[in-house]
């Protein structure tokens, strides 16, 4: 039981703040991270190790995330909420209308779509990204500023 608790005192903030970026809700997002380390403690026998247990663990909340969107459809209109963008990335993406934002990075390629929106809606930093995406800092810095390129080159193609 030591052991589950470690765990959750080592990877559960890290879990919390991957499933806010992808939800943008706190109370969603707390209680996706509780059903993702209460899987992760049914299907322990299943880690192999081949991953690190933070990437292990950010999966298996992005398939419960995926899970809560299937049984719970959004329905709420997009144009009302609030898209923030942290401070080092406004004058990049801040500048385009949020509606605009959301089609230029819905149609962008992976990864630079997820590590964008882990960036700029989950206000990660990029050790933790490199974490929950198994790669390095530096590989989510580059990964970033190449996405945020590829999406300033969209924008001034359609000026």
């Amino acid at each position: 039981m030591q052991q589950i608790d470690e765990l959750y005192q080592q990877y559960a903030r890290t879990v919390y703040k991957y499933l806010k970026s992808l939800s943008h809700d706190e109370d969603l997002a707390e209680e996706l991270t509780q059903e993702t380390f209460y899987q992760a403690i049914r299907s322990i026998e299943r880690f192999d190790g081949s991953c690190k247990v933070s990437t292990w663990l950010c999966a298996i909340a992005k398939n419960q995330y995926l899970s809560h969107l299937r049984k719970n459809p959004p329905h709420e209109d997009i144009s009302e909420q609030e898209i923030p963008v942290a401070s080092a990335e406004s004058n990049a993406l801040g500048s385009l209308g949020r509606i605009e934002l959301l089609k230029l990075l819905h149609d962008l390629e992976e990864p630079y779509r997820e590590v964008i929106y882990l960036r700029a809606f989950g206000s990660l930093s990029f050790a933790e990204i490199g974490e929950v995406l198994g790669k390095t800092e530096n590989w989510a810095r580059v990964t970033f500023y190449r996405g945020k390129e590829k999406l300033r080159k969209e924008t001034e193609e359609n000026e």
